[in-house]
């Protein structure tokens, strides 16, 4: 939920060097950065001036100055929708099935299907993500407009912390050095002035944390590129590493993508020790994030400090010690400048490559921006590279109610639309012609999007296989993923096999998504989500991200397996004799592990969602597409029990995320959650679990939180990533209530439920 601001709230910790005013008042005259003006703040933007283009799914969000503009570019349903704006729709009449839910469900839903056939939507939650952008624009030179300044400051004075000020990994997180300093570092270069009452809360709770010396290394990275800190104090990233040979165990062609292409960019921008033009606002925040005298920080001796509160993940003994070895002996008195320019230059260009295979979006906004300024620093301010980042990082931005935030990638188009196909398809009411309209534009949105060829230098850049697959957001972003594949095949295969559906997929490009699905299956029959784990988890040992876990290598996935074990199922019954064997083969060890991947107390640990809620649910699923149900089933009979288990009295379910940290089911404190509730029940009906009582008080509530237009309204947040960082998904509040309910009507038809 939304918080919201303590207003007038004191600050936790008052500063030791005396008045604040005093302190930073060189501040003010900081309208020099850059020669030239610091943007203009407003208390806020007109929302209706506001608008998001859907441009063949690269999404944009743009603020009409002017009169003429209003008139020429009327705001939609789903652009008001997103700003939180009256949408005026009339009620509906009151649901008294099932399925009288599902219709008004849709009925709303379709509103917001963009034009363009994919449905859209913030994917906010971590707290990073926007800083990265922002110091990345400053960085490089690049304008703020006033209402990007605006609404920047707006989110983020609504995503303080309403106790101490400060802010979180995520959105739900309590504060941490990571999020306070670096947000509040957003805050001062979109031109809030040091003094705000909520400038100096955030920077109470920021000293008594310790201060920007106790910042983890992807903040201390930033703050040294900032000029904000001296490079001694981040642990190095050398770019040597990508000079290492294939057959080294921990060579960064092993790692997870995204930390190797972070890490990657990262790398390079280190190895130059590059930092901004200095500016007043640079020089003030010296003053304003370290509790110590800036001038007599031992930076070298603070690479390994770290609030308590940020150290998920503590370095290990052998990454402290590889540290030690090149801060004290190879930097200094070993490194070759012919090999680190060496490294530097092909650093740089597999920087170009992952900007040439997606066109500069990039795999998602904290590499995106690094490699904008990797660009920046090696080809000047006015190349071709340099402008294609400005233009492409502005799909990462979505504004809302609360102001504007930087999603966790460029978007969830193709993602949210498969589900969205499936909700329909589950309901029954796929060939009623009402429908049809909307889900023909999603078909030919996913026609559009499917990747027809492997990305250019495969090898070379160490890219997973991808042709015929499809990726989370887009085909511009360019990176299949393997549960993305198989959302996005079935709901193509469901709807072309519909009657009066055309086939705008013809045989071979099902047969190319095919085939790149077998390519991701582990030796244990597991599948992980961008490409098979090219190492093991002792990789871990080498993590140096501190805030997160399970972040160096690919991981075996319940939510992923199930996925492709379902797509290949539904593609075998309809195409029996392409690669039937394989796919035998494949689905039998895929079923095979997801039972041995079962908790003692019947649960499944969820890596994508929240957390074994939404991983029974797949699992369950997954059993039941080779007829394993509860009837037959050992693990199916414990997956339902252990959901039955956690019903609250009100019919729902409720999961915190502090489950995806610890392991173990903890329930929200917030209650009964709409997704959550649908989740269980999807499970349970696919399980074929025998309780229809416990499955109509689920159903029931989730009737009963229908508003009368149709939505229902958002909750906690449903999605994770890396254990400790949550992520929003706020179409999931439609596609799977919807999907539950058409389930149960169609499953139960003469069942009362209100």
């Amino acid at each position: 939920m939304p918080r919201k601001n303590a207003n007038g709230a004191k600050p936790a910790v008052h500063l030791e060097k005396g008045d604040t005013k005093k302190r930073y008042s060189d501040v003010h005259g900081a309208a020099n950065d850059h020669g030239a003006k610091r943007p203009r703040i407003e208390d806020r933007t007109d929302y209706s001036r506001w608008r998001m283009r859907d441009d063949e799914s690269r999404q944009t969000w743009h603020y009409l100055e002017s009169d003429d503009e209003l008139k020429a570019w009327p705001q939609t349903a789903a652009d008001k929708y997103f700003l939180g704006l009256p949408l005026d729709l009339p009620d509906l009449p009151p649901a008294k099935t099932p399925l009288d839910s599902v219709r008004n469900g849709l009925e709303f839903f379709e509103k917001l299907q963009l034009p363009s056939g994919h449905w859209g939507c913030e994917y906010g939650g971590p707290m990073f993500l926007l800083p990265g952008l922002v110091i990345a624009w400053y960085v490089t030179k690049t304008p703020i407009p006033w209402y990007f300044a605006t609404e920047i400051k707006n989110y983020l004075f609504a995503r303080a912390h309403p106790e101490d000020g400060g802010w979180g990994l995520h959105i739900e997180g309590e504060s941490t050095v990571f999020g306070t300093s670096l947000n509040y570092i957003v805050l001062r270069l979109v031109g809030v002035e040091a003094d705000h009452p909520k400038m100096v809360k955030a920077r109470a709770i920021l000293h008594k944390l310790g201060g920007g010396t106790h910042a983890p290394h992807w903040a201390k990275f930033w703050m040294s590129t900032l000029g904000v800190a001296k490079w001694d104090i981040v642990n190095p990233v050398p770019p040597e590493l990508w000079l290492l040979p294939d057959w080294v165990p921990f060579a960064p062609w092993r790692w997870w993508i995204h930390m190797r292409q972070v890490f990657l960019a990262m790398s390079y921008i280190w190895s130059k020790r590059w930092q901004a033009e200095e500016t007043d606002t640079i020089r003030s925040l010296r003053k304003e994030l370290f509790v110590e005298d800036w001038d007599t920080i031992d930076w070298a001796g603070h690479r390994n400090t770290i609030s308590e509160v940020d150290n998920y993940h503590p370095k290990s003994w052998v990454l402290n010690t590889i540290n030690w070895v090149l801060v004290k002996v190879y930097n200094p008195y070993i490194r070759p400048n012919a090999l680190a320019n060496r490294a530097e230059a092909w650093v740089s260009k597999l920087v170009e490559m992952e900007d040439e295979n997606t066109d500069y979006a990039d795999l998602a906004p904290v590499n995106g921006v690094m490699n904008f300024v990797v660009c920046y620093v090696r080809d000047g301010p006015d190349a071709v590279s340099v402008q294609r980042h400005r233009e492409r990082v502005q799909e990462f931005l979505w504004v809302k109610e609360e102001g504007m935030l930087c999603n966790g990638t460029n978007g969830v188009q193709c993602w949210d639309t498969a589900f969205a196909i499936q909700a329909v398809m589950d309901t029954g009411l796929a060939e009623d012609p009402r429908w049809r309209p909307m889900l023909m534009k999603a078909l030919q949105y996913l026609d559009s999007q499917q990747m027809r060829d492997n990305v250019k230098d495969q090898d070379k850049c160490y890219r997973q296989q991808r042709k015929g697959g499809w990726a989370f957001s887009n085909k511009d972003q360019g990176y299949a993923v393997s549960d993305c594949i198989s959302e996005a095949l079935k709901s193509v295969i469901i709807l072309q096999k519909t009657p009066g559906f055309p086939t705008l997929l013809d045989d071979q490009r099902i047969f190319d998504a095919i085939d790149t699905l077998l390519t991701y299956q582990h030796p244990d029959g597991s599948c992980a989500s961008y490409e098979p784990a090219r190492a093991g988890e002792w990789m871990e040992m080498l993590n140096a991200a501190e805030v997160f876990g399970r972040i160096m290598v690919e991981y075996p996935y319940p939510e992923c397996t199930t996925a492709v074990v379902t797509a290949l199922s539904l593609f075998n019954k309809h195409w029996p004799k392409y690669r039937s064997n394989d796919i035998k083969r494949f689905v039998k060890a895929a079923v095979s592990w997801i039972k041995t991947a079962q908790k003692p107390d019947g649960s499944w640990y969820g890596s994508w969602g929240i957390c074994h809620t939404y991983a029974g649910m797949f699992a369950l699923e997954s059993l039941s597409s080779i007829g394993e149900t509860y009837e037959n089933s050992e693990q199916s009979k414990r997956g339902c029990e252990f959901f039955l288990s956690k019903q609250r009295e009100d019919g729902g379910w409720s999961e915190s995320y502090k489950a995806c940290e610890t392991g173990q089911y903890v329930e929200h404190a917030s209650g009964s959650q709409v997704v959550m509730t649908a989740w269980a029940l999807i499970g349970l009906m696919k399980a074929k679990c025998p309780d229809i009582e416990a499955i109509k008080k689920g159903i029931k509530l989730i009737m009963e939180r229908q508003q009368p237009n149709g939505e229902w309204l958002q909750e906690a947040i449903e999605g994770v990533f890396n254990k400790s960082c949550m992520i929003s998904y706020p179409n999931y509040k439609f596609a799977f209530p919807i999907k539950a309910l058409g389930m149960f009507a169609q499953k139960y038809p003469d069942e009362k439920v209100l």
